[in-house]
């Protein structure tokens, strides 16, 4: 493991009216690293991954991606992250290829690098032979291997993963597990959020057990257990 912070988050909080959703959270994660973020549904999980990718405002604390301020320099820090959200962001009418397409294009990727990543990546995810389909008749391991295909198109440093496997069949899980491995080995930092202890174990270097927007503990799965 890099000895290099990605990510450096202390005190972060938030506040919705009542409801402390995440309650002054800290902790590094290290270039190269698979880190999981492990708590029952309504943990606050997705709340920090909001948090730490600038969609969401912290009501206090502070988070840096990459040495800047999630806050005050959101888009220097996302530029070279990727994100993908437990909920899917494809467009069920347009084809596989034409999604992978405008997300590339978003990231303002040129079209012989868009076009070259686009065909790898559905190379990875098995899923070239159906780019021309319109993704309404995909199932949903289909539509999340082509959800975390466009958040790897920008070919980020730091991917944050909201419930990659959450509800899928074997064969997706395993793409999905390799396509990590293989990002790690390749120098990429994984955030991922879990509620499964069996995924955290298998899949993640540190973990973090956060209930109730606390962090209760932060270690390797085998040392937690």
């Amino acid at each position: 493991m890099a000895d290099n912070v990605m990510i450096e988050v202390a005190h972060l909080t938030k506040r919705y009216g009542d409801k402390l959703a995440v309650d002054d959270v800290g902790f590094p994660v290290y270039g190269g690293e698979i880190f999981g973020f492990l708590g029952p549904n309504g943990a606050g999980k997705t709340t920090t991954i909001r948090l730490l990718t600038g969609i969401s405002p912290p009501t206090g604390g502070k988070a840096t991606i990459f040495g800047h301020d999630i806050t005050t320099e959101t888009t220097a820090a996302r530029k070279t992250m990727g994100i993908v959200h437990e909920t899917s962001n494809i467009y069920d009418d347009l084809s596989a290829w034409q999604n992978l397409m405008f997300t590339a294009e978003l990231y303002t990727i040129g079209k012989k690098e868009r076009e070259q990543r686009g065909k790898e990546l559905l190379e990875i995810f098995g899923l070239y032979e159906r780019r021309a389909d319109k993704v309404h008749g995909f199932s949903k391991g289909m539509k999340r291997r082509l959800t975390l295909a466009m958040g790897l198109i920008n070919n980020p440093r730091l991917l944050f993963l909201d419930e990659p496997t959450s509800g899928l069949d074997v064969q997706s899980n395993l793409i999905i597990r390799d396509v990590i491995r293989d990002l790690t080995s390749r120098g990429v930092t994984v955030f991922l959020t879990t509620h499964n202890i069996e995924e955290a174990n298998l899949t993640c270097d540190r973990v973090a057990i956060i209930n109730k927007g606390r962090i209760a503990a932060i270690d390797s799965p085998e040392r937690l257990k």
